[in-house]
């Protein structure tokens, strides 16, 4: 489904060259669900930009579905994105003006289809994620969960066969980060998605398939059971610590992912 080689993302820095990572392969195979892990900045995010042909890598290459993504024109990735994958970012990026319904309907009517034939099917998808009956309200007025439901919503209406996530419950309480994880862990498994999804939230790469660690430039798998099974905090740190780390970390990814959206702020969906 999707295969990485020997990839190596490079940015300048001044008169010098600053190498995030390098040398980096893996496959990830159909209905598989995977975890990417690593410290803020070690490169999860550009990684699933490179992925998502949003991004091109400074060397090697990834194919998806049989296409060799560095390869593509602006305009064939864009197509790409719009019916071969599905992204769900760690801030929802609905569109305040538009309706639920209409936000999840967007990129059908991107391609031209009519809102008498998107509508049916953006109700269809609000009702999988439990929020048919907030379809007519605009994103203000929906709960950060209910925002990031919908988002993950808008992702899949295309029937991508490939869904990434970046810190898809960074933002999120822990109730309701286990509320979206556990929906798309369930959407995943029932419409035989392939997921790969980059988290600080050890607890939830715990309970994929997979887990890859991208820590110094470098990639590792490392089995999943050897991660601990809550919040990512070992058992001799007190409550009140773990939970200052929580706190850090989340700080560390929503900074993430603002320069994130500033350097593919023309991105929308």
């Amino acid at each position: 489904m999707l295969r990485v080689e020997r990839l190596r993302k490079v940015f300048r820095s001044g008169e010098s060259d600053l190498v995030l990572f390098e040398n980096l392969s893996f496959e990830a195979k159909r209905g598989e669900m995977l975890a990417i892990v690593g410290e803020s900045g070690a490169g999860k995010s550009t990684l699933l930009h490179i992925l998502s042909a949003l991004d091109r890598a400074s060397e090697g290459d990834v194919y998806c579905a049989h296409l060799q993504l560095n390869s593509l024109s602006q305009d064939e990735a864009s197509r790409f994105r719009n019916r071969d994958m599905g992204f769900v970012w760690q801030f929802h990026y609905l569109l305040p003006e538009f309706t639920a319904a209409e936000n999840v309907g967007m990129p059908l009517l991107l391609r031209g289809k009519s809102w008498r034939q998107v509508e049916p099917e953006a109700l269809r998808w609000l009702r999988e994620v439990g929020l048919e009956q907030r379809a007519h309200h605009r994103s203000g007025e929906l709960s950060g969960g209910e925002q990031q439901r919908v988002a993950l919503a808008r992702a899949l209406i295309t029937s991508p066969k490939l869904l990434l996530a970046d810190e898809p419950t960074g933002d999120l309480d822990t109730q309701t980060a286990e509320s979206v994880f556990a929906l798309i862990a369930r959407l995943h498994q029932e419409h035989q998605l392939t997921s790969l999804i980059a988290t600080h939230n050890l607890s939830f790469a715990r309970r994929c398939h997979r887990v890859l660690r991208l820590q110094r430039g470098r990639m590792e798998e490392i089995p999943p059971e050897s991660l601990p099974s809550w919040w990512g905090c070992k058992r001799n740190i007190s409550k009140r610590k773990c939970k200052r780390m929580r706190l850090s970390i989340a700080e560390k990814a929503k900074t993430m992912a603002r320069k994130s959206l500033d350097r593919f702020s023309s991105v929308t969906l």
